[in-house]
């Protein structure tokens, strides 16, 4: 990298979780990188994965943000944020039936609901949206997207012809389903299910075995929600979606977005890449630096750093990345396309001063950076 022109480097990195969004984590590389080496020529692509940070990342790339209330997992009154740019939207499922409007230490995974989702996605077909793309990362709920869908205009009835409750328990219970009631401007529009995760709905490696603990099930609950899910694709005449990958993100509500809004799954952080317009800012760069909060086992399944280098990777560009913390071996970095990652524990061990200084921490990272580059 000793041409006569300036270096050029393109910052990918998602969001550092609890600390900095994707943007936070750009301005702050770019601040260290330019006051190290001032003739560096810096770009970003703030990127995210279809979890949180999803609409940040798409209004840092030029779509317009737009609030609704919606109803929350809890069944309280919640504000979404949606991204719209020329009938695309952006649904991040996490603003309306995420993880984060649950109070401190609350869960509910067998009642929480999904229906701020489908809401959410109402209003962005009433914007005019004729494409959609649903993230479904951070979600709280296990309700096979079934609340989702009866805020679309589904019917969900037992076996007295009643609504059943919100929640994925309360699908133990259904007797009917009745989908022709649904938005009608759903047979007009695409929608991609963006998501890192490939699960299927059922069984040990489904929506509530792998993901429902996390969002506070315990075992008993496990059960009662794969049976009560088994039981509403069984009513769905959708067995066979219900083994699709994606079928089991977020709870399930892959599930549901396959089989009733007619989705189509694509890894989250490919769909983020190719429309954020990572592709053409590659093109100008000689070095990527993605990066995210942790870079683990994780990170290689999906997650938005594994697919930045995996591209940059195609056309020969080096990465380099940053973490808040770093646990894969240089052998794995390396197999991901990643040259070398920095952590902020290199320069403070203490994780919570980590969280609570990422920013400065951050800077001086890209300082080591651009004297690494410059060597």
């Amino acid at each position: 990298m000793t041409d006569a022109r300036p270096v050029r480097v393109l910052i990918a990195a998602d969001k550092f979780k609890g600390s900095l969004t994707a943007v936070e984590v750009a301005e702050r590389l770019g601040a260290g990188l330019r006051r190290a080496a001032p003739g560096l020529v810096v770009e970003s692509v703030p990127v995210a994965d279809g979890g949180d940070g999803t609409v940040d990342a798409a209004v840092a790339a030029g779509f317009e943000r737009r609030l609704v209330e919606v109803t929350g997992p809890l069944g309280e009154p919640v504000t979404a944020a949606y991204a719209l740019r020329d009938g695309t939207a952006v649904v991040e499922m996490a603003e309306a039936s995420g993880l984060r409007h649950l109070p401190p230490g609350v869960f509910a995974p067998l009642t929480a609901t999904t229906r701020g989702t489908g809401e959410l996605l109402r209003a962005v077909l009433d914007a005019g949206a004729r494409s959609v793309v649903l993230g479904v990362g951070g979600s709280a709920t296990n309700d096979g997207g079934a609340g989702m869908l009866v805020a679309l205009g589904a019917r969900l009835l037992d076996d007295r012809g009643e609504p059943v409750g919100p929640g994925g328990a309360a699908l133990a219970g259904l007797a009917s389903a009745d989908l022709s009631g649904l938005d009608p401007k759903l047979a007009a529009t695409e929608v991609v299910l963006a998501s890192d995760v490939d699960n299927p709905l059922l069984g040990p490696k489904g929506a509530a075995a792998v993901y429902g603990p996390q969002k506070g099930a315990t075992q008993e609950d496990v059960a009662t929600l794969d049976a009560a899910l088994a039981r509403y694709a069984e009513v769905l005449g959708a067995g066979a979606a219900a083994e699709s990958p994606g079928a089991g993100a977020a709870g399930g509500v892959g599930f549901g977005a396959l089989v009733g809004l007619g989705a189509s799954f694509r890894p989250g952080v490919q769909v983020l890449l190719d429309m954020l317009g990572f592709a053409e800012a590659l093109e100008r760069a000689d070095l990527v630096i993605t990066g995210e909060g942790s870079l683990d086992e994780q990170t290689l399944h999906g997650k938005a750093p594994a697919g930045v280098a995996a591209a940059a990777r195609a056309r020969d560009v080096d990465v380099v990345a940053v973490c808040g913390r770093l646990t894969l071996s240089g052998p794995a970095l390396g197999a991901a396309g990643i040259r070398r990652a920095y952590a902020l524990t290199d320069l403070e061990p203490d994780p919570a001063r980590c969280i609570a200084e990422a920013g400065p921490l951050l800077e001086r990272l890209a300082g080591d950076i651009a004297r690494d580059l410059a060597a």
